[in-house]
């Protein structure tokens, strides 16, 4: 097999307007929120719901990825450094976002919520709003391949990244890449399972595919990736492992309950 070996070195930052910048990471961030919105709300036009649940929950999500995604960085990779420098917590712009913290914070706005909104489970909500949640996971990790970031070990096979931003000479697992084709399987599965199933009469089961599929391929994969943290060295499981377990574990059990019929009360 010929190595074609992929030099990458685009530059994260898309347009610079004095002190403002729009750049890749951003523009994927809001373009897959935007698309997400526009399908749930096909969705909810087809089971004859308010349209202003679809426009709330989606305020609701935005606010709760950024927020907990944020915090899961800082409390679960970066705790002993932002300690030290508190007022760099709300610096989002300076990077560091964590998947398992913003997955977090969507599921406590989920439940606020239901309680507020809709009036239903957060189960119900959820298995709902998990489908287009997928499909924003895959523009989520492409944002991440153009800040050339998060990226996995030396690698021999023909489709090696060398990301020279970073200052690396040899071939990377370009793992951004292999979770965002993992997620965009997930995302089909679940788009099929709703419209062409009754699935989402047993609650439960989309949301529990959708965390076994996201959370375990995420398991999977770091595998593959170079630590985040110093600390992370040695240890048998890294900290994106030991946080995708419980979730796999939930939706294990969600997907063996589910059968018409049952409602949750959460």
């Amino acid at each position: 097999m010929i190595l074609t070996i992929i030099y990458w070195n685009v530059d994260p930052e898309l347009v610079s307007l004095g002190p403002l910048s729009i750049r890749y990471y951003g523009l994927f961030f809001a373009m897959g929120f935007y698309i997400g919105y526009m399908m749930l709300e096909k969705m909810y036009k087809s089971e004859k719901l308010p349209l202003e649940w679809a426009e709330k929950v989606f305020v609701y999500i935005v606010i709760a990825t950024i927020l907990g995604a944020r915090l899961g960085h800082v409390f679960f990779y970066g705790w002993p450094y932002y300690s030290q420098h508190l007022g760099e917590i709300i610096m989002v712009w300076k990077g560091g976002l964590a998947s398992h913290g913003g997955a977090i914070g969507i599921l406590i706005a989920l439940y606020i919520y239901s309680k507020k909104v809709t009036k239903k489970s957060m189960i119900w909500t959820l298995d709902r709003v998990v489908v287009p949640v997928a499909m924003v996971a895959v523009f989520i990790r492409m944002g991440n391949l153009m800040n050339s970031e998060i990226y996995g070990h030396a690698t021999t096979l023909p489709w090696g990244f060398i990301f020279e931003r970073n200052g690396e000479t040899v071939p990377k697992h370009p793992t951004q890449i292999y979770e965002a084709l993992s997620y965009l399987v997930v995302f089909i599965v679940l788009l099929r399972t709703y419209w062409k199933t009754n699935a989402k009469d047993k609650q439960g089961l989309i949301f529990g595919m959708f965390l076994i599929g996201i959370f375990g391929a995420r398991f999977i994969i770091e595998f593959l990736k170079e630590v985040q943290e110093p600390w992370e060295q040695g240890m048998i499981l890294n900290m994106g492992q030991l946080l995708s377990i419980p979730f796999v574990l939930f939706g294990v059990w969600l997907v063996w309950n589910a059968k018409p019929g049952r409602t949750y009360k959460i």
